[in-house]
C-alpha cells in the first residue's frame, strides 16, 4: 500500500480539496468526492466523475492559462460541494424539526444549474467589489486628500491599493473566524491539509499518520489569494499607466469606472501568474528563498485553518481515499450517495494492481 501511495504521489500531484459544512471535498484529475459527517456519526460520501476544461481543450494546459482555468473550476467545484453539504445539513435539520413538532417532512431541493451560475456570478461580483473596486476608490480618495501624488503613473498608488486589499482580506477572514460554524469549517480545512500532507509523503492514510502534519500547506487557496493580491501590485504598477489616459479622460466617473473594469479583467492574467508561483514554491519547499516567500501565506493560514479532531480527520481521509480508489478503479464509482460507518469500509486498491504498477 505504501508503494502504491508513493507512485500515486508522483502521478497525481494535482489532488486538492476544500472544506465544506461538516465535511471535505477532494478532487483528483478525473474524480471528485465529498465526504460529510452526519449527526448520527455516519459518513455520507458523494462520488462524481470529473473532466475539466483542460481535458477537452489541451491548450489550457499551457502555463499561465492553466491558472485561470483552475481558479474558475475551483469556484464551480466549491459551490457544488458546499451546496451538497448544505443540503445534507438542511435534511437533518428538517428531520429534527419533524421529530420535535410532528409536522410532515419536506425534502430540501438542491440548487439548479441556473441558481449555481447565479451564486458564482454573485460571489465573483462581491469579490471584485471588495478586493478591486473598493480599494481603488479608497486609494483614489487618499490621493485627493494630498497624502501622495495622484495618478496611476505613481507606483505608490498601486502599493497603497495593494496594502488596502491585504488589509481587507485579513480583516474579512478575522471577522468570519469568530463565527462558530466557520470555526468548524476551518477545522475541516486543517484536516484537509493534514490528509494531503500524509498522501504527499507516501504515508498510509490513517488518522494517526495525518495527525503529525501541520495544518498549513503552501498550495492552499488562502496563500493563493495573498499571492494574487501581492502580484497584482507589481503587474498593475507596470500595466495600468498605459491605460491611465485611454478611457473617458474628460469624465472622471466614467474614467474611474473603466479603470476598475480594466483591473478586473487583469485579475485573470494575475491569477495565472499567481498559480505558476504557487506551483513553483510547492515543488521547491526546501529552498530557503522559497521558504521566505511562502511564509506570509502560511501565517495567513493560521486564521483559516484550525487543529482538527480525529473525527474530522477521518472525514478528510475518507474523501481522499475515495478519489484515489476511483483513479485506479473507475468501475467502483457509485451513482448513489454512499453511507459509511467508518473509513475502514473504503476498500484498498487490489494487491494485483499494486504489483502491476511496481
Amino acid at each position: 500500500m505504501l508503494k502504491f501511495l508513493l507512485l500515486l504521489t508522483k502521478k497525481y500531484t494535482c489532488i486538492g480539496g476544500q472544506a465544506v459544512i461538516e465535511g471535505v471535498m477532494m478532487r483528483s484529475p478525473h474524480y471528485m468526492a465529498i465526504a460529510v459527517r452526519q449527526p448520527d456519526q455516519t459518513i455520507l460520501v458523494k462520488e462524481l466523475p470529473w473532466q475539466g476544461i483542460v481535458g477537452k481543450f489541451p491548450i489550457f494546459k499551457k502555463p499561465f492559462l492553466r491558472g485561470v482555468v483552475t481558479l474558475v473550476e475551483s469556484m464551480v467545484n466549491g459551490v457544488e460541494a458546499l451546496t451538497f453539504s448544505a443540503n445534507v445539513a438542511a435534511i437533518w435539520e428538517e428531520k429534527a424539526q419533524v421529530s420535535k413538532d410532528g409536522k410532515a417532512a419536506t425534502d430540501p431541493q438542491g440548487m439548479s444549474k441556473l441558481e449555481m451560475v447565479g451564486s458564482l456570478v454573485f460571489a465573483f461580483a462581491m469579490g471584485m467589489g471588495l478586493f478591486v473596486a473598493a480599494p481603488h476608490l479608497l486609494t483614489l480618495g487618499l490621493g485627493k486628500l494630498g497624502l501622495f501624488t495622484e495618478g496611476m503613473n505613481n507606483p505608490l498608488f498601486h502599493l497603497i491599493d495593494g496594502a488596502i486589499k491585504v488589509l481587507f482580506l485579513v480583516t474579512y477572514i478575522s471577522l468570519i473566524s469568530l463565527m462558530n460554524d466557520v470555526k468548524r469549517v476551518f477545522q475541516y480545512h486543517g484536516a484537509e491539509h493534514k490528509s494531503i500532507y500524509a498522501f504527499e509523503n507516501g504515508d498510509e492514510l490513517t488518522v494517526a499518520n495525518a495527525k503529525k502534519y501541520p495544518t498549513m500547506h503552501p498550495r492552499c487557496g488562502t496563500s493563493f489569494l495573498l499571492f494574487l493580491l501581492i502580484i497584482s501590485i507589481l503587474i498593475f504598477s507596470v500595466v495600468m499607466p498605459f491605460f491611465n489616459e485611454m478611457f473617458f479622460v474628460g469624465n472622471p466617473i466614467l474614467h474611474q469606472a473603466s479603470t476598475i473594469l480594466v483591473k478586473i479583467a487583469l485579475m485573470f492574467p494575475v491569477a495565472g501568474v499567481s498559480y505558476e508561483f504557487i506551483r513553483l514554491t510547492g515543488n521547491n519547499m526546501d529552498n530557503p528563498v522559497v521558504k521566505f516567500l511562502i511564509y506570509p501565506g502560511l501565517m495567513l493560514q493560521k486564521l483559516t485553518t484550525k487543529e482538527p479532531s480525529d473525527d474530522q480527520l477521518e472525514i478528510a481521509l475518507a474523501s481522499l481515499k475515495k478519489v484515489l480508489l476511483l483513479e485506479k478503479n473507475p468501475e467502483t464509482l457509485s451513482k448513489e450517495d454512499v453511507v459509511l460507518q467508518n473509513i475502514q469500509q473504503i476498500p484498498s486498491v487490489p494487491a494485483e494492481v499494486t504489483e502491476f504498477l511496481g
